[in-house]
């Protein structure tokens, strides 16, 4: 019994640009079903087959994947037939054809023969309209994957192609998932038509993606790249070159522990950074920051201990794990239920460590970095326990907690007991900020800035009135620094 099924390709719209095997095909055929009959070159065919198309699907299927799954159904149905069955789709039938992929699966599964007839895809004469090569790290990608994406898998260093652009709504989604990566006035390019008559090229600013009169189902989306390297490849490529025997004699003999203090350095900065509320600084010490992951990665790629890709895996499995009501069917009440969720998640994580060999949580509490400050430990454990019900029933005790701590550093008299009844002082104070849902070490970092700035104020105003400071009175000094609170420093 001679069965089978043939996939044409008919090409981006043009007669003149279909395959004269595609062409042949179709000539000698008796049947032919067509995807769609909304192809501009479908009244060029050669008239002596009978033409059928699924267009009357399109308007019953109630989301493209159903649609695509019944015509791909019907199709290997057709292929048991004797002689098979001739299936003729926009484009090339391996380029954004959804359809191919499912008959190809469903097809190898019940032993059916599939028979690719090449045609011109929608990338050829996107290439030729703007005037570009295909070869240069070019990105291809369908736009309604960019429906259920909130940031691009586009490299920004590297040209893409975006295709099946075919609606308002589709563009719409597609700029915003993209405004993700790249500015909102980013120049981009709607191509409609490409390789057609009626090819129009649309050059535009990313904002008005989805304004386009023009769209339509031949509309592709061209997103130029970045005109400065931007994206991680690129970062990892320049610390891979700097740690090469042709890189840098000082990245070179870095190790993990020689990176460790300025690694803490950077993360302060960072703080500095957000203290000041300076977003061009904070974005330049995230760059620091990201720096050293690149930097700490490529010496465990050096010394074969991990990869990039591990780091990357390793937090993605972690994030998508860790919020099962986002990810999963767990249902949550508020955000400290999820809070709560993440806790137990943590502790599930850790006995598997121990199962698995490595180092297990001997305590709840374990996990928060001794090298943090103090306070941050300090907010941090007292935190955690309370997750686990070790905590004041109200704030009231915590606020007797701290008088008491001041009597029994009155009471203390020796400096090992002061210094003990000094350290209970500070944790029970922390303890009445986290009640008061203050972040201490924000607050604390807070005063030192207003004690410097009203500092400098009586040190400006001194010289000015040709006083040295180390000559004034403290009446003097506090006259000064109640003036400065009065302006607001």
């Amino acid at each position: 019994m001679n069965t089978g099924i043939t996939i044409v390709g008919l090409g981006p719209g043009q007669v003149e640009q279909m395959t004269l095997l595609a062409w042949r095909t179709l000539e000698h055929a008796s049947e032919v079903y067509l995807r769609t009959k909304h192809h501009p070159l479908v009244e060029s065919l050669p008239t002596k087959p009978t033409y059928h198309s699924f267009d009357d699907l399109y308007d019953q299927a109630e989301d493209f994947d159903t649609l695509y799954q019944t015509i791909a159904e019907q199709i290997v149905a057709q292929g048991l037939r004797e002689g098979g069955v001739i299936y003729a789709v926009p484009g090339h039938p391996m380029v954004g054809e959804q359809t191919t992929q499912l008959i190809l699966e469903t097809a190898h599964n019940q032993n059916i023969p599939v028979k690719i007839v090449d045609g011109l895809s929608f990338i050829e004469p996107s290439l030729s309209a703007l005037k570009i090569d295909g070869i240069t790290g070019l990105q291809i990608h369908d736009a309604t994957d960019f429906i259920h994406l909130y940031h691009p898998p586009i490299n920004p260093d590297q040209p893409a192609l975006i295709a099946q652009v075919y609606s308002q709504a589709v563009a719409s989604d597609t700029k915003l998932t993209l405004m993700n990566q790249y500015p909102d006035d980013y120049p981009v390019v709607l191509l409609h038509g490409a390789g057609t008559a009626n090819e129009i090229i649309e050059r535009i600013p990313l904002f008005e993606l989805d304004r386009s009169e023009h769209i339509s189902y031949l509309t592709t989306l061209y997103v130029p790249p970045m005109p400065h390297p931007s994206s991680f490849q690129s970062l990892l490529n320049i610390m891979a070159h700097l740690r090469s025997p042709e890189g840098c004699p000082w990245d070179i003999k870095q190790t993990h522990q020689s990176l460790r203090a300025h690694f803490i350095e950077e993360a302060y900065e960072v703080i500095e950074a957000l203290d000041a509320e300076d977003m061009e600084s904070l974005s330049e010490e995230l760059g620091d920051i990201l720096l050293h992951v690149a930097f700490q990665s490529q010496i465990a790629v050096d010394e074969g201990e991990f990869y990039i890709t591990n780091v990357v895996r390793h937090i993605i499995e972690k994030m998508v794990r860790r919020h099962p009501h986002i990810f999963g069917e767990v249902e949550v009440e508020d955000a400290d239920h999820v809070v709560r969720n993440w806790e137990a998640i943590k502790q599930q994580e850790q006995a598997q460590k121990g199962e698995n060999g490595r180092k297990a949580r001997e305590s709840r509490l374990d996990g928060i970095p001794a090298a943090v400050p103090a306070l941050i430990y300090a907010y941090r454990v007292q935190e955690k326990a309370a997750q686990f019900g070790f905590d004041w029933p109200d704030v009231e005790p915590v606020i007797q907690k701290v008088e008491e701590e001041i009597r029994e550093i009155r009471e203390a008299n020796d400096p090992e007991s002061r210094a003990k009844e000094m350290g209970d002082l500070l944790f029970a104070v922390v303890n009445w900020a986290r009640w008061m849902k203050v972040d201490a070490e924000a607050a604390l970092r807070g005063t030192n800035e207003r004690f410097k700035r009203r500092f400098a104020y009586i040190e400006a105003v001194a010289k000015e009135n040709g006083k040295q400071i180390e000559t004034m009175t403290l009446q003097e000094m506090d006259s000064l620094w109640d003036e400065a609170k009065r302006q607001g420093l």
